[in-house]
């Protein structure tokens, strides 16, 4: 079985920058709000690092 970082898929590096901005939305926030603030806030973070959405 391969590692995890030995992996690839469609679109890796969108990917990983979509995961990033989710841990950086969650990380910033913190837990306990609705799902619809974290909703507005990712998309937010994903228009600054200049993803449409």
């Amino acid at each position: 079985m391969p590692s995890m970082k030995a992996v690839k898929y469609l679109d890796q590096d969108i990917t990983e920058l979509v995961i990033h901005c989710f841990y950086k939305v969650y990380n910033t926030l913190g837990y306990g709000f609705l799902e619809r603030v974290y909703l507005n806030a990712l998309m937010i973070e994903l228009k600054t690092v200049g993803l449409r959405t």
